[in-house]
């Protein structure tokens, strides 16, 4: 399908232009990783709301509205906006404290002076944002794939290659810039989608309809079929996405990078943008349940039914925002990569950086193609791993002393256990050890960091 062609090229050409003319190259390591330290927050919640749209957002807003109705829903879209309001105070602290950061890790290095503490935090947000960059890859690939005829592989390098090219040339602000295009663009295209999806699709009656989801059992969120999603996916999807932008450095990149009295209505209102984006796809999920659309794949069941309810030409903005959301993830998931860099290596130039970029495009490309991996497995798997840092991050920023120790061996401990665990229960469909596995990953560091920190302090009076 050459439409997919003429929409992978014009996005290469907008974002590669507005870069050119609106930033300039960058050869300084502090400013491409975090600029000037004053952008406005305009732009920034733009920044911040497009990052935020990963693949789920896209594709599994209108799945879980097509398949588990209202409370399907519900369960993605409010903890995805709950988390950033929730981040704010956080965002606020680390700035204050470390008012010349750029990552997470730099600032836990400088509160517990320990390398175990440190890398332990590199290993976590490094492997999420390799995880996060594949999924992007998965889930964009499939469908360009599928239209254009081109091997997934060959389309996987191809989107990777896009989001280096821009990525490259000024770092966050290059990133930072391309996402407020790009989110301008996906506000307006989803909000067109959803009423003329509604318009198209038979009213408002097919909407209301389409509530209970296909099956027309899941209209609410306290009914039997409500619990059970709950159970299923609420509970730890809401576990993941609550703790998602304290195990993110993109967010914590982009803290660094707002004029520092402007944080919290840069992420405020970054929270309240996203949320207009899946909810629009929600919208045409539910109108798609509403029709008795009959999905052929229930994971693209947006892109289906923008097929079935609209002129052919429509694909095309659907398109462009498919791959502005996806792509705006991996270039900011490449700069928070650059910035991580820093806490690794002792000569910190623009090379390494770089070369950093291109190593996690390369493991992405990797996870995208391992056979029979779906978009909603890697996104609630890589929601749970972000849950390890949470606790030990919140405490240290709330001013509560831990130990180093307790800090690394809670982290370790979380990940060794509660991700085995969850990782089961994902991949057998049993909510039980879906739920046990997210709770143990975000409960187990936190008490253990403050159990063996209470034991050494008592040990140490």
């Amino acid at each position: 399908m050459k439409e997919a062609l003429i929409v992978l090229s014009a996005y290469t050409l907008l974002m590669l232009g507005a870069t050119v003319l609106m930033t300039k190259k960058e050869n300084h390591v502090e400013k491409f990783c975090v600029g000037d330290r004053n952008a406005g927050w305009g732009m920034s919640a733009l920044s911040i709301a497009a990052t935020w749209i990963w693949a789920p957002a896209l594709f599994t807003s209108a799945e879980n509205a097509y398949t588990r109705g209202f409370a399907g829903l519900f369960w993605f879209l409010v903890p995805n906006v709950a988390c950033m309001v929730l981040f704010i105070p956080f965002a606020e602290k680390i700035r204050k404290e470390m008012p010349e950061g750029m990552t997470l890790a730099g600032y836990m290095y400088q509160k517990y002076q320990s390398k175990a503490v440190r890398n332990v935090y590199l290993f976590q947000l490094g492997a999420l944002a390799a995880l996060s960059t594949g999924v992007q890859l998965l889930a964009g690939s499939r469908i360009l794939s599928i239209l254009t005829g081109l091997p997934f592989a060959a389309v996987t390098a191809i989107m990777a290659a896009v989001a280096l090219s821009y990525s490259q040339f000024s770092g966050i602000k290059a990133s930072m810039l391309t996402d407020g295009v790009q989110m301008a663009f996906m506000l307006a295209v989803s909000v067109a989608f959803a009423i003329f999806g509604v318009k198209n699709g038979g009213g408002m009656e097919t909407l209301v309809t389409g509530l209970g989801g296909a099956a027309r059992d899941a209209g609410h969120l306290f009914s039997k079929k409500g619990w059970e999603i709950f159970f299923g996916f609420g509970l730890p999807s809401t576990v993941g996405l609550l703790s998602g932008p304290f195990g993110d450095q993109s967010f914590w990149q982009r803290a660094f990078c707002i004029r520092k009295d402007r944080i919290g209505r840069a992420f405020l209102a970054g929270a309240l943008l996203f949320g207009v984006v899946p909810l629009s796809m929600g919208i045409l999920g539910f109108v798609g349940a509403g029709m008795g659309y009959d999905a052929a794949d229930t994971g693209v069941i947006n892109f289906e039914l923008v097929n079935a309810l609209f002129p052919a030409w429509a694909v095309v903005p659907f398109l462009f925002m498919v791959v502005s959301g996806l792509l705006s993830t991996i270039d900011s998931n490449l700069c928070a990569v650059s910035s991580l860099t820093t806490d690794i290596v002792k000569e910190k130039t623009l090379g390494k950086m770089k070369l950093s970029m291109v190593l996690l495009l390369a493991v992405g490309i990797a996870i995208a193609n391992i056979p029979g991996l779906t978009v909603t497995h890697l996104f609630l798997m890589y929601g749970t791993l972000r849950a390890s840092t949470m606790l030990p991050t919140v405490f240290t920023l709330k001013g509560i002393k831990l130990e180093p120790r307790g800090v690394a061996i809670g982290i370790m401990s979380a990940m060794a256990v509660g991700l085995p665990v969850f990782g089961y229960g994902n991949i057998k469909g049993i909510a039980a050890y879906k739920t046990a596995g997210s709770l143990l990953t975000v409960l187990l560091s936190g008490a253990l960091a403050l159990m063996i920190s209470r034991r050494r302090g008592a040990g140490n009076g």
